[in-house]
Order: structure tokens, then sequence, then C-alpha cells
């Protein structure tokens, strides 16, 4: 007996859902999960700090980024929220005025957890590289680590790794490096 068919999520599915969750749309499908835990929050939250104030800012740094959380993403009919994402602002002068970016970013990095690791990875990343994101971070703020990787012929390539309290040197923010410690509950 052939199975019934479910529309494909839509963009008004997500304003449907509860303040606690995030919603994501990936290949016609809803995909939720709550709103970040401490340590997550905290890794993101010390990482657009550190990669802002030089980046964003340009203080101390040689700026010329739009670095921010939780930006919604409309890819194709995908729709994404990274933890972070940054635009040179070369290519994005102005923050649009929808509540929504159409146009890629150049850096996108997702924290993980138990509850988004395998959509991050599995699902997201695929499409980051599909939509030609030149760069992806993964910061996993449980076991002390930020994977950096680069777009090179469609797939992605593990640049660096760094744990603990390592020293952060990676592309694109490679200009001033940061202690990844900072990223961690003290």
């Amino acid at each position: 007996m052939p199975r019934a068919r479910t529309r494909p999520a839509q963009y008004s599915d997500l304003f449907s859902l509860p303040e606690t969750l995030v919603g994501e749309i990936i290949d016609g499908k809803l995909y939720t999960h709550p709103r970040p835990a401490p340590k997550h929050a905290l890794a993101a939250s010390s990482l657009e700090m550190d990669l802002g104030t030089p980046f964003h800012r340009g203080r101390g740094g040689p700026g010329g980024w739009w670095i921010l959380v939780e930006p919604e993403l409309h890819l194709g009919a995908d729709i994404l929220v990274p933890d972070l994402a940054g635009w040179q602002r070369e290519r994005l002068p102005r923050l649009p005025e929808t509540a929504w970016f159409e146009l890629r970013p150049d850096w996108v990095c997702e924290v993980l957890s138990p509850s988004t690791a395998r959509t991050d990875r599995m699902l997201k990343m695929p499409i980051y590289a599909a939509n030609g994101i030149p760069d992806c971070w993964l910061v996993d703020p449980n076991s002390k680590t930020l994977e950096a990787f680069r777009l090179k012929d469609g797939q992605w390539v593990l640049l660096a790794s760094f744990v603990d309290d390592a020293e952060v040197v990676a592309k694109p923010f490679a200009a001033v490096p940061f202690a990844l410690d900072a990223l961690w509950e003290a």
C-alpha cells in the first residue's frame, strides 16, 4: 500500500514553532532542536566576541566582515540557521532589510551539541558546500575542539584541528589568532 504523501515543509511552518525551538528546512523536511545549552551558548558567544572585535569592528584587526549570531540563511529551498556566519563586506556592503539572507556567507560555524552534531555534519555541511561557502568551522564544547574546513573542488578539506587551549590560526581569520580555551567554561 502506498504511503501517504506529506507536503514539503514551508517557510510558514517555522512560525508555528515554540520560541524554545530552532527550526530549519533541509531537503523539504522540517528539523527542530532546542535552544542552545549553556556550554554551547558560551562557545558561540565567546567566538563571536573573539572574531567580532578584530574582523567585524576592525579593532585590533583588519575589519571588513559582518559576523552574526544565528542568521537565517535561505539557500535555495533550504533554510538553515548556523550558530555563526560571516560575510565579507565587499560582497555584502549592507545588511538586508529582510529577516534572512539570500546571499551565501563566506564563512559558517556550527557549534556541535548532542542534539545537532549529526545534522550539522551530515546534512548542513553538504548544503554549505553545494552553495559554495568557502569556509566552515565546527566547534565542539564537549571535546574542546575546533575543526577548520576549506571548500576545494566542491569538497570539504580539513585544514586544521585545534584542541583544549591551542592558539587558533585558521582561515579566513588567521590574521588575528585567539586562544581556543576562551570558548570553554573557565
